[in-house]
């Protein structure tokens, strides 16, 4: 890529970021890359087949739009999968491709088109199932392991080294976090490394996947073998769960669950959130979910974050062995990025990018001038109504339980309204949701009680002082 494909690409992402915020950015684009731009076509990656068929549904005009003002001679993007590396032989795939029809009538807007080229279905070794693509790096060697991390890692290395026949300690492993703090790192060490022993069948699925799956075979008639190729895997790794749609996918991944682990085979799962809170859900799959090893891998601190630069910058040493990052400007970095590792990593990128294609050193300046996009406020703590209700129970000195029950004297019912109040104004979830984590109450009950601290906190100072109190050490 020449400088000038670079800087076009630069702004053509700023023009990105404008139109569609920057939190539809982060989740959709932050990870896109430009391989190259020929006549009229320019050729962008993603890591993902979900990333994809995302963007190619929901955002291609808009992706044809920002380049076309920046590059007006182009009429056709090609979006392909990087780095997609699977179990068995893979199968290339076709890129899709974004056409633009010039209108007949001058002013008439420009059509967009997306034409595909079918393509063989690629096999993993499973008979009726493909597994999703697996990134050659993500593997228990580059996991950088924290404070954070600790016992996700753990967890996942004890799956991974398990044999066939082995009693299964934790079913369903399931790990959740935010965006970019190692969750698909994690599943994908986990499914290399338990292939790579040859001994136990190890499938990893994104929940995009295992919808795709499950529909195609519906169409197809061959549902049964869909179902017995799932049940024959001894370790399925589903990522992403939270995307997973759909009553009659929703029941198949209920029955597989409780098939595997009936059979005492293990199943890893990861989603951005514990299972509690997947709304989407049918109660019986989360019941299933909880009842396994849940853990949370925690936001990355600063120590962390500087052993994730550091293993980055060796990593990119391999193919560049000039390239140096001294060490204070790994120190700024790991102090000023603190949203995830991927901004971290493309930190690294961008440094070695400058780096090499102006043939200058890495220094303090050059640092921060080409990463101040990625420095980003310090995003308010998340807060769980799990927390809000020990935080409560301690602070008039009565038990979680307690708040949970139907007991209705006055020490109680007033801690109770208190949580319920805080958990409406300091969470985003619903009121239903709220009335089902206090022992399955009722919506209006939640409401009445949101209501009733409403009004009292306006003219009780000694309420509203405890209350204060309440949200400082939630936030804290």
């Amino acid at each position: 890529m020449t400088n000038s494909e670079q800087e076009r690409w630069s702004r053509v992402k700023g023009r990105l970021r404008s139109s569609v915020g920057e939190d539809v950015y982060t989740s959709w684009f932050a990870r896109m890359d430009l391989e190259g731009v020929q006549d009229e076509s320019v050729h962008l990656s993603v890591p993902t087949r979900f990333l994809k068929s995302w963007i190619q549904a929901h955002y291609a005009e808009r992706v044809l739009s920002a380049w076309q003002a920046e590059m007006p001679e182009v009429h056709r993007i090609d979006l392909t999968v990087r780095s997609a590396v699977r179990c068995a032989t893979p199968v290339k795939e076709a890129a899709p491709q974004l056409e633009v029809r010039r209108p007949e009538r001058a002013d008439a807007r420009p059509a967009v088109e997306l034409r595909a080229t079918a393509t063989a279905p690629v096999s993993s070794g499973h008979d009726a199932l493909g597994g999703s693509p697996l990134d050659p790096r993500l593997t228990f060697a580059s996991f950088v392991v924290g404070r954070s991390n600790t016992l996700a890692h753990a967890a996942a290395r004890q799956v991974a080294e398990g044999r066939r026949g082995d009693p299964v300690m934790f079913n369903p492993l399931y790990i959740h976090a935010g965006v970019g703090l190692g969750k698909t790192h994690l599943l994908q060490a986990v499914t290399w490394a338990g292939n790579a022993g040859g001994e136990r069948k190890v499938l990893y699925l994104t929940a995009e996947k295992f919808m795709y799956g499950f529909v195609a075979a519906l169409k197809t008639q061959t549902s049964l073998a869909f179902k017995e190729a799932l049940r024959g895997i001894d370790v399925l790794v589903i990522d992403d769960l939270q995307f997973l749609q759909g009553k009659s996918t929703q029941a198949e991944f209920c029955h597989t669950l409780n098939a595997l682990i009936d059979a005492g085979r293990q199943v890893v799962i990861a989603a951005d959130r514990p299972p509690s809170d997947l709304e989407s859900l049918d109660d019986r799959v989360r019941s299933r979910l909880a009842g396994g090893l849940v853990v949370e891998m925690g936001s990355l601190g600063e120590e962390l974050r500087l052993g994730i630069l550091k293993s980055r910058v060796a990593a990119a040493r391999v193919h560049h062995a000039s390239f140096d990052v001294p060490e204070p400007v790994l120190d700024y970095l790991a102090r000023s990025i603190t949203h995830n590792g991927r901004d971290l990593e493309g930190a690294i990128n961008r440094l070695l990018a400058h780096s090499k294609l102006n043939n200058q050193p890495v220094t303090l300046d050059m640092a921060e001038r080409e990463v101040r996009d990625l420095i980003r406020p310090q995003e308010p703590k998340r807060i769980k109504i799990e927390d809000i209700q020990r935080v409560v129970a301690r602070q008039y000195n009565v038990s979680r339980s307690d708040l949970l029950s139907s007991r209705r004297t006055a020490n109680v019912v007033r801690p109770r309204q208190v949580a319920m109040y805080l958990a409406k104004t300091l969470t985003l979830r619903s009121l239903p949701e709220i009335g089902r984590r206090f022992g399955g109450r009722d919506h209006t009950t939640v409401l009445h009680a949101v209501r009733k601290i409403e009004a009292l906190v306006a003219k009780d100072t000694t309420l509203s002082e405890e209350v204060e109190s309440l949200k400082r050490q939630l936030q804290e």
